[in-house]
Order: C-alpha cells, then sequence, then structure tokens
C-alpha cells in the first residue's frame, strides 16, 4: 500500500517558498497583480499563506470610497470560484490532500491568508515532524525554524 512521503524538517523550507512562488503567480494571473509579499507555514495538519499588498488599484479606490464590504464579498465569491486552482498547488508541492480551503483578507492591512487543511496522514510507525505548533519553516527560513527570511525568494507578482 502507497503511503504519502512525509517531508523532513530540512524539505519544508523548499516546499513553502514552492507554494509562496505558486500562490503569487496565480493571485498575479487571477487579479492582473499579485502581493508584493508571501510567506507559507507548513505544519502538520496544515498550510497557510500569508500575503501582503493584496488589493488592486480599483480595489484600493473603492475601500477608500467606504466601500470595503463589496470589495471582501467580490474577493471571497472569486476565491470560491477558483479554489481548485489553490488547493492543486498546494497537493502537489505538499503531497498531500487538501480537505478544507479558507481564504481571508483583512482590508486594514491590505493582507490575506490563505489556509489549507489537509487530510490526516496515517503512516503506521511514522509520524509528521512535529512543529509544536511553530512553524518549522517559511520562505527562506531555516529547517530549525528560526524565521530567518520572509519574501517569497524576491519573487513580485507585479507583471
Amino acid at each position: 500500500m502507497d503511503h504519502p512521503t512525509i517531508p523532513s524538517r530540512a524539505e519544508y523550507g523548499a516546499i513553502a517558498s514552492r507554494i509562496s512562488r505558486e500562490i503569487v503567480r496565480l493571485h498575479a494571473q487571477l487579479y492582473g497583480r499579485g502581493p508584493t509579499k508571501a510567506k507559507t507555514y507548513l505544519h502538520d495538519d496544515y498550510a497557510m499563506c500569508v500575503l501582503e499588498e493584496v488589493f488592486t488599484p480599483a480595489e484600493r479606490t473603492l475601500i477608500r470610497a467606504g466601500n470595503a464590504a463589496q470589495v471582501k464579498a467580490t474577493r471571497a465569491a472569486f476565491q470560491d470560484a477558483v479554489e481548485p486552482d489553490f488547493v492543486a498547488i498546494v497537493g502537489e508541492a505538499t503531497g498531500r490532500t487538501v480537505r478544507a480551503f479558507m481564504s481571508q483578507i483583512h482590508i486594514g492591512t491590505d493582507a490575506a491568508i490563505e489556509l489549507f487543511m489537509f487530510e490526516p496522514v496515517d503512516v503506521p510507525g511514522v509520524t509528521a515532524p512535529s512543529t509544536d505548533g511553530a512553524s518549522p519553516s517559511g520562505d527562506g527560513a531555516s529547517p530549525s525554524g528560526d524565521g530567518a527570511g520572509s519574501s517569497t525568494d524576491g519573487a513580485s507578482a507585479r507583471p
């Protein structure tokens, strides 16, 4: 019986960086511009990508005009429509099955979080590396999880 391969702590950084780059690329493709910063955190149970400077010029104009609720509603509807694209990126990068995808924006900080919850890994005699709630690695972070580095390897999503 085939079981998913559980990455070593050293492999987490490369996987997190790949997810960040691909999420930024997809945002740029779908929204016309992407976030300028992205960092992915991997855990046994989930991957979380934190994105900054996500809003388009049109969305910023709507926010300044007091229409933040419209921006939130449009983003939520759009994310629902393209969920399979986001899930595929994380599934391919991690080799894990994504059981839930959640996307949230924060108007005041021009930021978004993409959260991917994984199906549990059931490998007899093997457990995923424990992170005790801390990220073992983000983009460019050392495998020890010291948090060094923070961007998508310089990947700016602005075309």
